[in-house]
């Protein structure tokens, strides 16, 4: 990651400080998501890391297909992942 990026993700992380989840769910773009629905390789690495034993991760939208991916534990995102290229979940467009 450049520098210039993560100033961009400091950025947006620091916005999502001042909010509350239900906010970040509901109007960012940002969500969990069902450990099943992660790519292969995705799911290896959670085994890597001793972290399979989750059920969903939680995809927080930065921009565009940018998404920092982690486990949500209360009040506190615990981030294991930078995802410029939203590739860990990817998206199926309906009517594509």
């Amino acid at each position: 990651m450049d520098n210039q990026t993560l100033l961009e993700v400091m950025g947006h992380l620091r916005d999502f400080e001042s909010m509350k989840w239900a906010e970040i769910e509901q109007g960012t773009g940002s969500h969990f998501v069902k450990k099943g629905s992660l790519i292969k390789k995705a799911n290896d690495r959670l085994g890597q890391i001793k972290q399979d034993d989750v059920d969903e991760l939680f995809s927080l939208r930065v921009s565009g297909k940018k998404r920092i991916w982690g486990i949500r534990d209360e009040s506190v995102l615990r981030i294991i992942w930078w995802d410029p290229s939203h590739e860990v979940c990817p998206s199926v467009k309906s009517h594509t």
